[in-house]
């Protein structure tokens, strides 16, 4: 167990010294802007349908979430996922602390009503505990869920994995099904309880939000394919790949070990 948790922290540190910084900075930003602008309905004359103004920016992160998980691995793309949730907490907390402070923001000088306008960003910047407690369940779980998803689709081209189909198809298919998920969570957490959505626009929303988010992302995935192609060329990250290789092969070492002891035990008796 100890051995685990070392190999662990090992290997997360690698990683985030492995992991391109534009990138990772390109998707922090992707996380923390999705969660505030999903404050925002959008106004659709619709009465069944609802969307947030988050869809304009979550397709970045599945983006990012889908090169990470080509490079690095569904395992990596996922603790990236966790800390970048994790920062985004911190930074929320930050913007709290922030609208606490007596102040006057610069809208005031374009509508006036300062009560009004310093109470309603204060509101906003600063946060509501449902809005992120339901931000960072959505995307643990749709994180969780589009990187594995499109780690195992990927499993399936054996004749030529590195090729722009299976590229496509792997992340497409594990978009659609994390943005769906990522949607729903967030729409029954925040939306249903808090906003008064019905389950129908619950649903509708989910899916709706899905189809836009996957148009967009299909727009920008070959951008990806490509820095991924760079990526493997450069040997980007090849240290934090060799040291996961070693860890599971002494794993795998370790559990031979254990297996041969227990049939020479049986072996014994």
């Amino acid at each position: 167990m100890k051995r685990t948790i070392q190999n662990f922290f090992q290997e997360t540190k690698l990683l985030l010294s492995s992991v391109p910084p534009i990138t990772f900075a390109v998707f922090l930003l992707s996380v923390f802007a999705m969660n505030l602008l999903a404050n925002k309905s959008i106004d659709i004359p619709v009465g069944w349908l609802a969307l947030d103004c988050g869809i304009t920016v979550s397709w970045v992160s599945f983006l990012c979430m889908d090169m990470l998980t080509k490079r690095f691995g569904p395992k990596a793309a996922t603790t990236l996922s966790v800390f970048a949730a994790f920062l985004n907490l911190v930074m929320c907390l930050l913007l709290y602390l922030a609208s606490l402070i007596p102040g006057t923001w610069g809208a005031f000088y374009d509508f006036g009503e300062e009560a009004v306008v310093n109470s309603a960003l204060d509101s906003t910047f600063g946060g509501t505990w449902y809005v992120l407690l339901g931000s960072a369940a959505a995307f643990i779980v749709s994180a969780f869920i589009n990187n594995f998803s499109n780690y195992f689709i990927g499993k399936i081209f054996k004749k030529n994995p590195d090729g722009f189909l299976a590229y496509a198809c792997r992340t497409y298919v594990s978009t659609a099904i994390g943005q769906f998920a990522d949607n729903l969570v967030f729409a029954l957490i925040v939306s249903h309880f808090f906003f008064g959505w019905t389950l129908l626009q619950c649903v509708t929303c989910a899916a709706t939000g899905m189809v836009a988010e996957l148009l967009i992302e299909a727009v920008f995935s070959p951008i990806g394919y490509r820095v991924c192609k760079r990526w493997a060329e450069k040997g980007v990250g090849k240290d934090y790949l060799k040291l996961l290789a070693e860890n599971k092969l002494t794993a795998e070492d370790k559990h031979t070990a254990e297996d041969n002891h227990e049939n020479s035990d049986h072996g014994n008796k």
